[in-house]
């Protein structure tokens, strides 16, 4: 072997020692052309300081941003990274938190909402990078930038929101499931759920997803980074049932007062007309309010009668019991007061 093909070995070694540990294509394999950026000399090297270690990869300076090396961040920050062969993509799931991204494509996904950062993926030696901006926005990491050298950090207390509501839906679907709280469609809240979610009941016994239930008022502990789609999705880390555990077979429906009624006796009922809540709760239902009716905002607030008019959107839980007519009559178990008339 000469001298020149000596190097070029060497070279070829210390590129793969390098690029261990970040997301590559496996040699030989199809990449689309475009994506691919072979030996390209890293002229203004970024070093990477991750939770006060340094990182083994270096990153690289484009147009003044860093770009950073996927896997060997993602790992090391508790992601487990998938390369996809087929499409030059990656996916990325920590808990209930998930990311996709495309080689040569500015368009991130964080839990299947589309963001963009204004520089894409690239492959460079096999190794994809990405700007520092994705391990803030999607990885959720605190992220320094000084000259040539990153600094990041997930070691601060894990920032988190608390919000109250009514389930109004509950999905599982292929492995993914999710709570949607306080509205049906884009109202509310979508919380995503996994393995590490903690459920329990106001006494703090364990429960599972399976005994979670439409109309239960929840407390959700989860994420304070939300995607922007309508209704917003977060990662939730602790769900703690507050009232309802023991009423499973509650049917619910949301949507708007359409009428409210006084009959003879005093009493009041209201129709009420938009979407149901579970496969067997009607659209449109008349329920009439007892002493032992709950009325609350979507807070768990107490909130009067007076507040349940015409125009009003509301959240009611009600027995399954109600009579033939159309629509049907039944009794409200609670009523919440989404939005008062306007």
């Amino acid at each position: 072997m000469n001298k020149a093909m000596k190097r070029s070995a060497a070279l070829l070694a210390l590129s793969m020692t390098l690029t261990g540990g970040a997301a590559y294509a496996a040699p030989g394999d199809a990449v689309p052309a475009a994506a691919v950026v072979t030996a390209q000399p890293i002229a203004a090297p970024v070093q990477i300081t991750l939770n006060n270690e340094p990182l083994a990869v270096a990153g690289y300076l484009k147009a003044g941003q860093p770009m950073l090396p996927l896997r060997a961040v993602s790992e090391a920050l508790g992601f487990t990274l998938t390369w996809n062969q087929a499409d030059a993509s990656v996916d990325l799931v920590q808990g209930a938190a998930s990311a996709h991204l495309k080689t040569g494509e500015d368009q991130y996904s964080l839990n299947k909402a589309i963001k963009t950062l204004g520089a894409a993926p690239e492959l460079v030696d096999n190794t994809l990078y990405i700007p520092a901006s994705f391990v803030s926005e999607i990885l959720n990491a605190q992220v320094q930038t000084e000259g040539a050298a990153v600094t990041i950090s997930n070691s601060e207390v894990k920032k988190t929101a608390q919000t109250k509501g009514i389930i109004t839906a509950i999905r599982d679907t292929d492995g993914h499931r999710s709570i949607q709280l306080n509205g049906v469609a884009v109202d509310g809240i979508v919380l995503n759920v996994s393995d590490d979610t903690v459920y329990e009941d106001a006494q703090g016994a364990a429960l599972a997803f399976a005994d979670l239930a439409v109309g239960m008022e929840v407390e959700a502990e989860h994420s304070l980074a939300a995607t922007l789609s309508l209704p917003p999705q977060t990662p939730t880390y602790k769900l703690t049932v507050i009232s309802g555990a023991e009423s499973k077979d509650m049917l619910g429906t949301s949507g708007t007062i359409e009428e409210v009624r006084t009959g003879s006796d005093g009493s009041t009922s209201l129709l009420i007309k938009g979407a149901g809540l579970t496969e067997t709760s009607p659209g449109e239902i008349v329920l009439q309010l007892s002493e032992q009716t709950k009325l609350t905002d979507i807070q768990g607030e107490a909130v009067d009668a007076s507040k349940l008019t015409q125009g009003a959107k509301v959240i009611a839980v009600y027995s399954p019991v109600m009579t033939r007519s159309l629509p049907p009559i039944g009794k409200a178990a609670k009523i919440v007061l989404q939005a008062a008339a306007e």
